[in-house]
């Protein structure tokens, strides 16, 4: 079994995360290897290289994220992604974190958290996702002890933990260069990695999908915090509930309760959780539904018959009056389907 290591990042490595944050290494069955060169088509940050035999080795490993692209599409599971840097490494425990809300607003984000989920019948909690800017203090919340996608933190955050993330703790290149915390590499800019993953059906479709998707300003964020709503410390800037589609009905039926107002959705498949759910509701302060995307569903335990909706969080009062509304006669009869002819 082939064993390639890193111990560091190279000072002119592309800047997908903050290199040599944690290290990785990429190990390579042989026997198993079948040669074929999928791990080395797909590795989104061009971490793998062929050697004269065929066989995969990491060429550029300060370059790795984790993200298991590569082994994950290996058919064979002949390789593998382990972490051998220090885990717990963080370069940002000195310093001095931001204040929390106060109390006041921790508490009415609480009420409103519990009256949502209550109104629609809600098994998860809302998500509070922050976007820490550039030059902003990070909040006092916990980083993980394994680098996840963004998705990954957002399932954990509907099950009630708080998660941190610099780009370092980030496993997923595309996530970081769309909340414009680094750059991005080759394959994502130009759509390649999504015809070799058979998304699209060619570069020109894969390139137009890239183009119509929103970016922040690379190096304009530097951490994504997310948590249940009732337990953020930072007003959050969108806040992501989770459930079926007919919650999600109801949920748009919130909104509209007191202004009749129709909403116009944007979703695609791709980048759910981070475009779909993240930057289309905060680009243009309007909620926005998703239906997952590849990533997310393939890498989360999110079921089949959930979905998912992001609202600017000034809305969430409005919501919280409009399912309870609802709540007292619409969702109940519907559910109990009063117009069904009896069984006889």
């Amino acid at each position: 079994m082939a064993d390639y290591s890193h111990t560091g990042a190279s000072a002119d490595a592309p800047d997908y995360t903050d290199a040599g944050a944690v290290n990785y290494r990429i190990v390579n069955d042989a026997a198993r290897c079948m040669r074929c060169g999928l791990c080395v088509a797909f590795c989104p940050c061009e971490v793998l290289e062929a050697d004269e035999d065929g066989h995969p080795h990491a060429a550029h490993p300060e370059l790795c994220v984790g993200c298991t692209t590569c082994a994950g599409n290996c058919p064979t599971r002949a390789l593998a992604v382990e972490c051998i840097g220090d885990a717990a490494f963080d370069p940002c425990a000195d310093e001095e974190r931001a204040e929390p809300i106060d109390a006041g607003q921790q508490r009415a984000y609480a009420e409103l958290q519990a009256s949502i989920m209550e109104s629609l019948g809600l098994r998860w909690q809302p998500v509070a996702v922050s976007l820490i800017d550039a030059d902003e203090a990070l909040p006092a919340a916990p980083m993980p002890s394994e680098n996840l996608r963004f998705c990954q933190a957002m399932m954990a955050a509907r099950r009630g933990a708080s998660v941190l993330m610099p780009p370092f703790k980030h496993s997923c290149p595309d996530g970081t260069s769309i909340f414009g915390m680094t750059g991005v590499p080759e394959k994502l800019a130009t759509g390649e990695i999504y015809v070799l993953f058979h998304k699209v059906v060619n570069a020109e479709a894969a390139a137009k999908m890239v183009a119509e998707r929103p970016v922040l300003p690379p190096k304009s964020k530097r951490a994504t915090y997310v948590a249940p709503l009732a337990k953020t410390v930072r007003v959050p800037e969108v806040v992501v509930f989770t459930g079926t589609p007919e919650q999600m009905m109801w949920l748009s039926m919130s909104m509209s309760y007191y202004t009749g107002h129709r909403h116009d959705f944007h979703a695609s498949g791709f980048n759910s959780m981070c475009v779909e759910a993240v930057l289309l509701p905060l680009d243009n302060d309007e909620p926005n539904i998703t239906f997952g995307c590849y990533g997310c569903r393939a890498a989360t335990d999110i079921g089949e018959d959930m979905m998912f909706m992001g609202v600017p969080t000034h809305l969430l009062p409005m919501i919280a009056q409009g399912a309870a509304e609802l709540a007292k006669k619409a969702i109940p009869d519907s559910r109990n389907k009063i117009y069904v002819p009896p069984i006889m």
